[in-house]
């Protein structure tokens, strides 16, 4: 058990006292009932003890001291506020009740009750642990915002009563230089909001729960006016968006910016671009969203990627284009629109490679990039410009006992365009 001395001498304790020649019990596999980090140090734990009748009781504690091991560490309760949400316990991805913990309030630290947290599709991608990296038990949720309810003796941007969010991060090295240029999200150490581990080692839960602690580093102040429902998607979606339209310089007035796809990332896209003063096409593979782009999103222009002849009319037009969607599509098409030393900036996360050709890149000094969120300045900055210019998500508001459905239709693309869980109103707190 290497250097677990508390579980060494409990054994012998048991075994010097309660083992005697009188029954035979096979005890076998007690390695399983270990946590993952004793049982490293274990090759095998089958033996057969020999105990009197009486004493049976003792070998039962010794089995419950290891059972309540395994479950306090596996189950989240390392630390001493208790919490409720919901969890996905493997790779099926089925949420159900969770009770675990979330640490005591720092001198640094922001506490809040969730009011609100909104669906990602992140979220589904992690549950079902798509891309290999998701922690069990899962606790989703990174478009989190609330009210707090306390703060650390240190905290000096917030005060019990604030409104406020946390998005897709709740730490990094602060010391490297994407940290030092206010790039919290390229750290190398960057710990995300859920299925991550901490500094102090222990799991990240997200905000599929009843409240939330973190450095206020990563909290983001709500300002009054921006509705917090419709604002919560603002903490993954918005930032995720508007930091490319920023650091591409499609962002000036005139600008004209494709936008690839009309779900939960485009249609806030569309939003953001135009309060920038962009011209703004939404480029799509079906007509049937263009009154919804044009008449209640407010773009320009409609663009459907399967007719070839409005996309050859395109050719050559755009500054930049967001690529918001997740599935594999093919990219040259796209590039084709672009003007010399144009942009084309993904956003989504497709589950498989795409091909990029690179010939059409070399002829026009064309660009493909990434961008992944944004640092916490940005996205304060982003917040800020929300609520100035009246942005919001468009949600479908859902209770705590509807998200297992909510997941099902999100994997369809049945929403428009964002599903956001009333925590607040409809999960029982432990808090």
């Amino acid at each position: 058990f290497g250097p677990k001395n508390k579980i060494k001498e409990k054994i012998a304790h048991v075994l010097r006292h309660h083992c005697h020649e009188t029954y035979i019990i096979n005890t076998t596999n007690l390695s399983s009932l270990l946590p993952h980090q004793f049982s490293s140090h274990t090759t095998s734990l089958s033996f057969s003890h020999f105990f009197s009748l009486p004493h049976f009781l003792s070998l039962f504690h010794l089995f419950i001291f290891f059972k309540r091991i395994k479950m306090g560490k596996a189950e989240g309760q390392e630390h001493p506020i208790p919490a409720t949400g919901l969890a996905a316990r493997d790779s099926s991805g089925v949420l159900s009740p969770f009770n675990f913990s979330r640490r005591e309030t720092g001198e640094k630290d922001v506490r809040f009750r969730v009011l609100y947290c909104g669906i990602c599709h992140t979220d589904l991608h992690m549950a079902k642990n798509d891309w290999g990296n998701s922690i069990y038990p899962l606790v989703p949720g990174h478009e989190i915002v609330g009210v707090v309810t306390e703060v650390g003796n240190k905290v000096q941007k917030f005060k019990i009563g604030d409104n406020v969010g946390v998005g897709c991060m709740v730490g990094a090295c602060h010391s490297c230089e994407n940290c030092n240029n206010n790039l919290e999200n390229y750290c190398p150490n960057m710990i995300l909001t859920y299925s991550a581990k901490y500094h102090d080692g222990t799991v990240t839960y997200g905000g599929y729960s009843d409240h939330m602690v973190a450095d206020e580093h990563y909290v983001v102040r709500i300002p009054d006016g921006l509705p917090l429902d419709a604002g919560a998607p603002l903490l993954c979606a918005g930032i995720t968006v508007y930091s490319p339209l920023k650091y591409y310089g499609l962002d000036k007035p005139g600008t004209s910016v494709g936008i690839v796809g009309l779900g939960g990332l485009g249609h806030v896209a569309v939003k953001f671009a135009k309060a920038m003063g962009a011209n703004v096409t939404v480029i799509s593979t079906s007509i049937n969203k263009k009154e919804e782009a044009l008449k209640k999103l407010g773009a320009d222009s409609f663009l459907v990627s399967r007719d070839q002849d409005q996309m050859k009319a395109a050719m050559g037009t755009f500054d930049g284009i967001i690529d918001t969607v997740s599935a594999v599509h093919p990219l040259l098409p796209l590039i084709g629109l672009l003007k010399s030393h144009g942009k084309l900036i993904m956003v989504g996360a497709p589950e498989k490679p795409l091909e990029l050709p690179v010939f059409p890149l070399l002829m026009g000094r064309k660009l493909v990039a990434g961008t992944c969120f944004g640092g916490m300045k940005e996205t304060q900055e982003m917040i800020d410009f929300a609520a100035k210019h009246n942005i919001t998500a468009d949600i479908e508001l859902i209770p705590v006992d509807y998200v297992s459905t909510a997941m099902e239709r999100l994997a369809r693309a049945d929403v428009k365009y964002r599903f956001v869980i009333d925590v607040g109103n409809t999960l029982k707190s432990s808090y």
